[in-house]
């Protein structure tokens, strides 16, 4: 699932990403690719079936820009200094809901990766830009193991 908001450059990544990897070729047997936008949480009613989510967005962690991370909703919640672009609550809530629900994916994995710049504008920045084929490399690893 890539989340984001594609008029606000940086911030799109995660639909970048999966559009991206839409693109790469066949994937592996049973992996569906969602393009969220700024909409994820509102798709993970949905999800109940799923046995491994992996979530593509912006995320300040505090590194360099174009920096990945790869992290559990829990340790997002442990870590203020995380932030998911601008949905990171709605996300992290909608989480919490669907387990309380029994609806929730067996295993999420959000892959961060940390904007340079959140502004107006459709272009990511070449940091962020650069590491597409890396994100797309982790997703394809996690989706078949």
């Amino acid at each position: 699932m890539g989340a984001g908001n594609v008029l606000m450059r940086d911030d799109g990544i995660g639909v970048h990403v999966v559009r991206a990897l839409c693109h790469e070729g066949p994937l592996p047997e049973g992996v569906e690719v969602l393009d969220a936008g700024t909409a994820a949480a509102d798709y993970l009613a949905a999800m109940g079936e799923v046995s491994r989510l992996i979530v593509v967005d912006a995320l300040r962690g505090g590194g360099e820009p174009g920096t990945i991370y790869q992290l559990s909703p829990q340790e997002i919640r442990e870590k203020p200094s995380a932030r998911m672009s601008l949905h990171q609550m709605s996300l992290l809530e909608a989480l919490s809901l669907s387990r309380l629900t029994g609806g929730a994916p067996d295993e999420v994995i959000i892959i961060g990766i940390e904007p340079k710049t959140i502004t107006e504008g459709v272009a990511l920045s070449p940091e962020v830009e650069e590491k597409i084929p890396k994100v797309i490399k982790t997703i394809v690893a996690l989706a078949g193991a």
